[in-house]
Protein backbone atom coordinates (compact mmCIF):
# COMPACT_ATOMS: atom_id res chain seq x y z
CA UNK A 1 0.00 0.00 0.00
CA UNK A 2 1.53 3.42 -0.97
CA UNK A 3 2.38 5.65 1.73
CA UNK A 4 0.07 8.87 2.29
CA UNK A 5 1.42 12.00 0.44
CA UNK A 6 2.64 14.14 3.06
CA UNK A 7 4.67 10.63 4.76
CA UNK A 8 7.65 8.94 4.38
CA UNK A 9 8.26 5.33 3.70
CA UNK A 10 10.67 3.57 6.72
CA UNK A 11 13.61 3.65 3.35
CA UNK A 12 13.31 7.24 2.33
CA UNK A 13 12.72 8.49 6.51
CA UNK A 14 16.15 6.81 7.81
CA UNK A 15 17.87 8.17 4.43
CA UNK A 16 16.52 11.58 5.91
CA UNK A 17 17.36 11.45 9.07
CA UNK A 18 21.23 9.84 8.39
CA UNK A 19 21.57 13.38 6.15
CA UNK A 20 20.59 15.06 8.54
CA UNK A 21 23.14 13.64 11.17
CA UNK A 22 25.98 13.77 8.18
CA UNK A 23 25.30 17.42 8.91
CA UNK A 24 28.15 18.06 11.61
CA UNK A 25 30.68 15.97 9.93
CA UNK A 26 30.46 17.46 6.83
CA UNK A 27 30.87 21.17 8.29
CA UNK A 28 34.06 19.69 9.87
CA UNK A 29 35.84 17.43 7.19
CA UNK A 30 35.12 19.07 4.03
CA UNK A 31 36.42 21.98 4.50
CA UNK A 32 40.23 20.74 6.05
CA UNK A 33 41.47 20.16 2.40
CA UNK A 34 41.10 24.23 2.31
CA UNK A 35 43.33 25.22 5.56
CA UNK A 36 46.26 25.96 3.41
CA UNK A 37 44.15 28.47 1.15
CA UNK A 38 42.96 30.04 4.24
CA UNK A 39 46.27 30.38 5.76
CA UNK A 40 48.01 31.90 2.32
CA UNK A 41 44.31 33.91 2.38
CA UNK A 42 44.68 36.16 5.27
CA UNK A 43 48.08 36.03 5.20
CA UNK A 44 49.29 33.45 7.64
CA UNK A 45 52.23 31.48 8.34
CA UNK A 46 52.48 28.81 6.05
CA UNK A 47 52.51 26.43 8.98
CA UNK A 48 50.29 28.71 11.19
CA UNK A 49 47.69 26.65 13.90
CA UNK A 50 45.66 29.19 13.89
CA UNK A 51 42.85 27.74 11.20
CA UNK A 52 42.54 24.70 14.31
CA UNK A 53 40.38 27.02 15.58
CA UNK A 54 37.82 26.84 12.94
CA UNK A 55 37.48 23.58 14.34
CA UNK A 56 37.13 24.49 18.11
CA UNK A 57 34.89 27.09 17.71
CA UNK A 58 32.59 25.00 15.88
CA UNK A 59 32.19 22.66 18.70
CA UNK A 60 31.97 25.72 21.29
CA UNK A 61 29.01 27.19 19.29
CA UNK A 62 27.56 23.58 18.80
CA UNK A 63 28.17 22.58 22.38
CA UNK A 64 25.35 24.15 24.54
CA UNK A 65 22.34 25.09 22.56
CA UNK A 66 21.73 21.25 22.29
CA UNK A 67 20.17 21.97 25.83
CA UNK A 68 17.59 24.52 24.41
CA UNK A 69 16.91 22.12 21.35
CA UNK A 70 16.21 19.67 22.94
CA UNK A 71 13.41 20.97 25.45
CA UNK A 72 11.81 23.80 23.14
CA UNK A 73 11.19 20.85 20.68
CA UNK A 74 9.08 19.11 23.38
CA UNK A 75 7.26 22.22 23.41
CA UNK A 76 7.10 23.21 19.89
CA UNK A 77 7.89 20.22 18.06
CA UNK A 78 10.24 18.61 16.21
CA UNK A 79 10.72 20.63 12.81
CA UNK A 80 10.62 24.17 14.05
CA UNK A 81 13.70 23.47 15.86
CA UNK A 82 14.88 21.76 12.91
CA UNK A 83 14.37 24.82 10.61
CA UNK A 84 15.95 27.00 13.19
CA UNK A 85 18.93 24.88 13.06
CA UNK A 86 19.45 24.32 9.35
CA UNK A 87 19.03 28.29 9.10
CA UNK A 88 21.49 28.95 11.53
CA UNK A 89 23.83 26.35 9.56
CA UNK A 90 23.57 27.64 6.42
CA UNK A 91 23.69 31.56 7.56
CA UNK A 92 27.16 30.17 9.19
CA UNK A 93 28.07 28.45 6.06
CA UNK A 94 27.32 31.61 3.81
CA UNK A 95 29.35 33.66 6.62
CA UNK A 96 32.52 31.53 6.53
CA UNK A 97 32.01 31.59 2.22
CA UNK A 98 31.96 35.41 2.36
CA UNK A 99 34.94 36.22 5.40
CA UNK A 100 37.11 38.88 4.43
CA UNK A 101 39.36 38.10 7.82
CA UNK A 102 39.72 34.99 9.78
CA UNK A 103 37.97 36.58 12.80
CA UNK A 104 34.91 37.25 10.70
CA UNK A 105 35.15 33.88 9.62
CA UNK A 106 35.62 32.32 13.07
CA UNK A 107 32.47 34.36 13.96
CA UNK A 108 30.66 32.28 11.48
CA UNK A 109 32.09 29.26 12.07
CA UNK A 110 30.55 29.70 15.92
CA UNK A 111 26.94 30.42 14.10
CA UNK A 112 27.36 27.31 12.06
CA UNK A 113 28.08 25.36 15.23
CA UNK A 114 24.80 26.86 16.59
CA UNK A 115 23.11 25.81 13.68
CA UNK A 116 24.53 22.17 13.74
CA UNK A 117 23.28 21.88 17.53
CA UNK A 118 19.44 21.47 15.85
CA UNK A 119 19.72 18.66 13.58
CA UNK A 120 21.89 16.78 15.73
CA UNK A 121 19.36 16.91 18.57
CA UNK A 122 16.26 16.40 16.50
CA UNK A 123 17.86 13.61 14.25
CA UNK A 124 17.79 11.91 18.16
CA UNK A 125 14.18 13.03 18.98
CA UNK A 126 12.70 12.19 15.47
CA UNK A 127 14.31 8.66 15.91
CA UNK A 128 13.10 8.01 19.19
CA UNK A 129 9.86 9.47 18.16
CA UNK A 130 9.58 6.44 15.49
CA UNK A 131 10.89 4.11 17.06
CA UNK A 132 11.33 1.78 19.80
CA UNK A 133 13.69 -1.10 21.38
CA UNK A 134 15.64 -3.34 18.85
CA UNK A 135 14.33 -1.69 15.45
CA UNK A 136 15.56 1.64 17.07
CA UNK A 137 19.30 0.52 17.78
CA UNK A 138 18.77 -0.94 14.55
CA UNK A 139 18.53 2.41 13.34
CA UNK A 140 20.76 3.97 15.40
CA UNK A 141 23.86 1.60 13.85
CA UNK A 142 22.85 2.46 10.47
CA UNK A 143 22.73 6.27 10.85
CA UNK A 144 25.98 5.65 13.15
CA UNK A 145 27.80 3.61 10.17
CA UNK A 146 27.26 6.80 7.60
CA UNK A 147 28.47 8.95 10.44
CA UNK A 148 31.61 7.02 10.63
CA UNK A 149 31.85 6.66 6.45
CA UNK A 150 31.66 10.61 6.01
CA UNK A 151 34.75 12.07 7.51
CA UNK A 152 36.79 9.01 4.90
CA UNK A 153 34.92 10.61 2.22
CA UNK A 154 34.30 14.45 2.86
CA UNK A 155 37.98 15.57 2.75
CA UNK A 156 37.90 14.54 -0.70
CA UNK A 157 35.10 15.90 -1.70
CA UNK A 158 36.46 19.04 -0.39
CA UNK A 159 39.70 18.44 -2.34
CA UNK A 160 38.18 17.53 -5.58
CA UNK A 161 35.99 21.00 -5.48
CA UNK A 162 39.47 23.20 -4.43
CA UNK A 163 40.79 21.33 -7.60
CA UNK A 164 38.28 22.45 -9.80
CA UNK A 165 36.78 25.63 -8.56
CA UNK A 166 37.82 28.34 -5.97
CA UNK A 167 38.53 27.21 -2.31
CA UNK A 168 35.74 29.01 -0.76
CA UNK A 169 33.63 26.29 -2.76
CA UNK A 170 33.98 24.02 0.20
CA UNK A 171 31.56 26.44 2.04
CA UNK A 172 29.29 26.89 -0.58
CA UNK A 173 29.16 23.10 -0.79
CA UNK A 174 27.98 22.54 2.97
CA UNK A 175 25.22 25.69 1.78
CA UNK A 176 23.54 23.54 -0.71
CA UNK A 177 23.80 20.19 1.11
CA UNK A 178 22.18 21.78 3.87
CA UNK A 179 19.21 23.33 1.65
CA UNK A 180 18.74 19.84 0.30
CA UNK A 181 18.25 18.72 3.14
CA UNK A 182 16.03 21.42 4.61
CA UNK A 183 13.99 21.40 1.52
CA UNK A 184 13.60 17.05 1.77
CA UNK A 185 12.48 17.40 5.43
CA UNK A 186 9.41 19.23 4.52
CA UNK A 187 8.24 15.61 3.94
CA UNK A 188 9.16 14.74 7.38
CA UNK A 189 5.99 14.92 9.39
CA UNK A 190 5.87 16.43 12.89
CA UNK A 191 6.93 12.90 15.33
CA UNK A 192 6.25 14.85 18.36
CA UNK A 193 2.78 13.18 20.10
CA UNK A 194 0.32 15.87 20.93
CA UNK A 195 -0.04 14.15 24.69
CA UNK A 196 4.22 14.75 24.82
CA UNK A 197 4.31 18.38 24.80
CA UNK A 198 5.67 19.99 27.58
CA UNK A 199 4.52 23.78 28.99
CA UNK A 200 6.09 26.19 27.78
CA UNK A 201 6.80 27.40 31.80
CA UNK A 202 10.55 27.05 33.03
CA UNK A 203 9.13 24.55 34.92
CA UNK A 204 7.98 22.40 32.90
CA UNK A 205 10.98 22.88 31.17
CA UNK A 206 13.06 22.04 34.34
CA UNK A 207 10.60 18.87 35.30
CA UNK A 208 10.88 17.46 31.94
CA UNK A 209 15.40 17.68 32.22
CA UNK A 210 14.12 16.43 35.85
CA UNK A 211 12.64 13.26 34.28
CA UNK A 212 15.44 12.40 32.57
CA UNK A 213 17.79 13.20 35.35
CA UNK A 214 15.81 10.63 37.72
CA UNK A 215 16.21 7.87 35.33
CA UNK A 216 18.73 5.73 36.73
CA UNK A 217 19.12 3.76 33.22
CA UNK A 218 19.74 6.85 31.05
CA UNK A 219 22.21 8.07 33.59
CA UNK A 220 24.04 5.18 33.59
CA UNK A 221 24.24 4.42 30.18
CA UNK A 222 24.99 8.32 29.36
CA UNK A 223 28.25 8.00 31.93
CA UNK A 224 29.43 4.97 29.78
CA UNK A 225 28.77 6.66 26.66
CA UNK A 226 31.05 9.44 27.99
CA UNK A 227 33.65 6.73 28.73
CA UNK A 228 33.59 5.55 25.91
CA UNK A 229 33.80 8.43 23.68
CA UNK A 230 36.51 9.77 25.59
CA UNK A 231 38.58 7.17 24.79
CA UNK A 232 37.47 7.35 21.02
CA UNK A 233 38.11 10.81 20.33
CA UNK A 234 41.18 10.48 22.15
CA UNK A 235 42.21 8.03 19.25
CA UNK A 236 40.42 10.41 16.46
CA UNK A 237 42.79 13.14 17.79
CA UNK A 238 45.79 11.58 18.13
CA UNK A 239 45.72 9.01 15.58
CA UNK A 240 47.80 10.90 13.19
CA UNK A 241 50.78 11.76 15.74
CA UNK A 242 50.84 7.42 16.24
CA UNK A 243 51.23 6.40 12.82
CA UNK A 244 53.89 9.01 12.74
CA UNK A 245 55.90 9.45 15.61
CA UNK A 246 55.65 5.87 16.87
CA UNK A 247 55.50 3.80 13.23
CA UNK A 248 57.12 6.07 11.09
CA UNK A 249 54.30 5.78 8.34
CA UNK A 250 52.69 9.46 8.55
CA UNK A 251 52.60 9.30 4.95
CA UNK A 252 50.51 6.26 5.24
CA UNK A 253 48.00 7.97 7.78
CA UNK A 254 44.51 8.54 5.56
CA UNK A 255 44.84 4.86 3.95
CA UNK A 256 45.16 3.43 7.31
CA UNK A 257 42.45 5.93 9.07
CA UNK A 258 40.13 4.80 6.26
CA UNK A 259 40.65 1.23 6.91
CA UNK A 260 40.01 1.20 10.08
CA UNK A 261 37.11 3.39 10.03
CA UNK A 262 35.69 0.76 6.93
CA UNK A 263 35.80 -1.73 9.49
CA UNK A 264 34.01 0.52 12.22
CA UNK A 265 31.31 0.92 9.76
CA UNK A 266 31.13 -2.88 8.58
CA UNK A 267 30.97 -3.75 12.44
CA UNK A 268 27.60 -0.68 13.12
CA UNK A 269 26.32 -2.44 10.13
CA UNK A 270 26.76 -5.88 11.35
CA UNK A 271 25.28 -5.03 14.92
CA UNK A 272 21.58 -3.46 13.16
CA UNK A 273 21.65 -7.21 11.59
CA UNK A 274 21.88 -8.90 14.82
CA UNK A 275 20.13 -6.64 17.85
CA UNK A 276 16.88 -7.78 16.59
CA UNK A 277 18.11 -11.49 17.02
CA UNK A 278 19.74 -11.27 19.92
CA UNK A 279 18.28 -8.54 21.44
CA UNK A 280 19.88 -4.95 22.67
CA UNK A 281 20.67 -5.56 26.20
CA UNK A 282 22.63 -8.93 25.60
CA UNK A 283 24.50 -7.46 22.36
CA UNK A 284 25.30 -4.56 24.12
CA UNK A 285 26.77 -5.85 27.44
CA UNK A 286 28.51 -9.08 25.66
CA UNK A 287 30.67 -6.26 23.31
CA UNK A 288 31.35 -4.51 26.38
CA UNK A 289 33.05 -7.61 27.91
CA UNK A 290 34.68 -8.31 25.21
CA UNK A 291 35.87 -4.65 24.77
CA UNK A 292 37.25 -5.20 28.25
CA UNK A 293 39.29 -8.49 27.16
CA UNK A 294 40.43 -7.03 23.99
CA UNK A 295 41.67 -3.72 26.06
CA UNK A 296 43.57 -6.05 28.31
CA UNK A 297 45.04 -7.95 25.19
CA UNK A 298 46.23 -4.74 23.72
CA UNK A 299 47.76 -2.86 27.16
CA UNK A 300 49.27 -6.87 27.40
CA UNK A 301 51.28 -6.61 24.40
CA UNK A 302 52.07 -2.83 24.39
CA UNK A 303 53.50 -3.45 28.12
CA UNK A 304 55.46 -6.37 26.83
CA UNK A 305 57.07 -4.12 23.56
CA UNK A 306 57.68 -1.13 26.26
CA UNK A 307 55.48 0.89 24.32
CA UNK A 308 56.31 0.04 21.17
CA UNK A 309 54.67 -3.17 19.65
CA UNK A 310 55.40 -3.82 15.82
CA UNK A 311 52.77 -1.92 13.67
CA UNK A 312 50.53 -4.37 12.13
CA UNK A 313 49.98 -6.48 15.46
CA UNK A 314 48.90 -2.69 17.04
CA UNK A 315 46.90 -2.05 14.27
CA UNK A 316 44.84 -5.65 14.69
CA UNK A 317 44.51 -5.10 18.58
CA UNK A 318 43.81 -1.67 17.93
CA UNK A 319 40.91 -2.91 15.54
CA UNK A 320 39.01 -5.45 18.22
CA UNK A 321 38.28 -3.00 20.83
CA UNK A 322 37.38 -0.27 18.04
CA UNK A 323 35.24 -2.55 16.64
CA UNK A 324 33.50 -3.60 19.81
CA UNK A 325 33.01 0.19 20.72
CA UNK A 326 30.83 0.13 17.08
CA UNK A 327 27.96 -2.70 19.54
CA UNK A 328 28.46 -0.50 22.41
CA UNK A 329 27.66 3.33 20.86
CA UNK A 330 24.52 2.54 19.35
CA UNK A 331 23.19 0.70 21.41
CA UNK A 332 24.20 2.41 24.59
CA UNK A 333 22.72 5.52 22.72
CA UNK A 334 19.34 3.69 22.64
CA UNK A 335 19.22 2.28 25.79
CA UNK A 336 19.79 5.87 27.72
CA UNK A 337 17.08 7.06 25.56
CA UNK A 338 14.60 4.19 25.56
CA UNK A 339 12.94 5.38 29.32
CA UNK A 340 12.48 8.53 28.34
CA UNK A 341 10.39 8.29 25.33
CA UNK A 342 7.93 11.69 26.53
CA UNK A 343 10.40 14.01 26.68
CA UNK A 344 12.67 12.55 23.81
CA UNK A 345 14.21 16.26 22.72
CA UNK A 346 15.09 16.89 26.19
CA UNK A 347 16.63 13.47 26.47
CA UNK A 348 18.78 13.54 23.18
CA UNK A 349 20.38 16.88 24.14
CA UNK A 350 21.13 15.74 27.94
CA UNK A 351 22.89 12.35 26.22
CA UNK A 352 23.90 14.37 23.40
CA UNK A 353 25.43 17.30 25.80
CA UNK A 354 26.80 14.74 28.62
CA UNK A 355 28.58 12.37 26.32
CA UNK A 356 30.06 14.31 23.84
CA UNK A 357 31.23 17.39 26.73
CA UNK A 358 32.38 14.41 29.48
CA UNK A 359 34.14 12.55 26.44
CA UNK A 360 35.76 15.67 25.35
CA UNK A 361 37.53 16.44 28.53
CA UNK A 362 38.44 12.73 29.16
CA UNK A 363 39.77 12.83 25.55
CA UNK A 364 41.84 16.01 25.91
CA UNK A 365 43.35 14.88 29.27
CA UNK A 366 44.31 11.45 27.28
CA UNK A 367 45.68 13.16 24.50
CA UNK A 368 47.79 15.48 27.31
CA UNK A 369 49.56 11.94 28.24
CA UNK A 370 51.07 11.15 25.06
CA UNK A 371 54.54 10.36 25.28
CA UNK A 372 55.75 8.95 21.68
CA UNK A 373 54.40 5.58 22.42
CA UNK A 374 50.95 3.72 22.47
CA UNK A 375 51.35 3.29 26.24
CA UNK A 376 49.07 6.10 27.22
CA UNK A 377 46.10 5.13 25.10
CA UNK A 378 46.09 1.37 25.50
CA UNK A 379 45.92 2.18 29.82
CA UNK A 380 43.37 4.23 28.33
CA UNK A 381 41.32 1.90 26.52
CA UNK A 382 41.26 -0.59 29.52
CA UNK A 383 40.62 1.44 32.12
CA UNK A 384 37.74 3.32 30.28
CA UNK A 385 36.31 -0.13 29.79
CA UNK A 386 36.67 -1.43 33.73
CA UNK A 387 35.29 2.04 34.61
CA UNK A 388 31.93 0.82 32.05
CA UNK A 389 31.83 -1.64 32.78
CA UNK A 390 31.46 -1.05 36.89
CA UNK A 391 28.79 1.38 35.95
CA UNK A 392 26.38 -0.66 33.98
CA UNK A 393 26.71 -3.31 36.42
CA UNK A 394 25.53 -0.61 39.11
CA UNK A 395 22.73 0.52 36.31
CA UNK A 396 21.56 -2.84 35.84
CA UNK A 397 21.70 -3.66 39.51
CA UNK A 398 24.52 -6.39 39.83
CA UNK A 399 24.26 -8.26 36.40
CA UNK A 400 25.05 -8.29 32.65
CA UNK A 401 22.51 -9.74 30.22
CA UNK A 402 24.50 -12.10 28.42
CA UNK A 403 21.59 -14.53 27.66
CA UNK A 404 18.07 -13.85 26.38
CA UNK A 405 15.89 -13.06 29.29
CA UNK A 406 13.06 -11.39 27.59
CA UNK A 407 11.35 -11.85 24.27
CA UNK A 408 12.54 -9.69 21.52
CA UNK A 409 10.33 -6.74 20.41
CA UNK A 410 8.04 -7.55 17.68
CA UNK A 411 9.48 -5.16 14.76
CA UNK A 412 5.74 -4.49 13.58
CA UNK A 413 4.80 -2.95 17.26
CA UNK A 414 7.76 -0.19 17.07
CA UNK A 415 6.66 0.64 13.80
CA UNK A 416 5.91 4.25 13.58
CA UNK A 417 2.81 6.22 12.69
CA UNK A 418 4.92 8.08 10.32
CA UNK A 419 6.06 5.31 8.16
CA UNK A 420 4.07 2.55 6.23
Amino acid sequence: MKAPEKQLTRKELIALVAMMMTLTALSIDVILPAFDNIRAEFGLAADSPATARLITVFFLGMALPQLAYGPLSDRYGRKPLLYIGISLYIAGAIGSALANSLEIMLVSRFVWGLGAAGPRVITLSVIRDSFEGDRMARIMSFIMAVFIIVPIVAPSIGAGLIAVAPWRSVFWFCVVYAAIVALWSLRLPETLKPEHRIGARPSDIAGAIRTVAKSRQTLGYTIALSLLSGVFLSYLASSERIWDDVFGRGDQFPVIFGAIAIVLGVTLLTNGLIVGRFGMRRVAHTALLSYTVFAAALLTAVILSDGNPGFWLFIVLLSLPLAAQSFLLPNFNTLALAPVGAVAGTASAVVGTVSTAGGALIGSFIDGSFDGTVMPIAIAFLITALAAVAVIRTTEHGKLTLVQEEPLLDPAAAAPPVIE
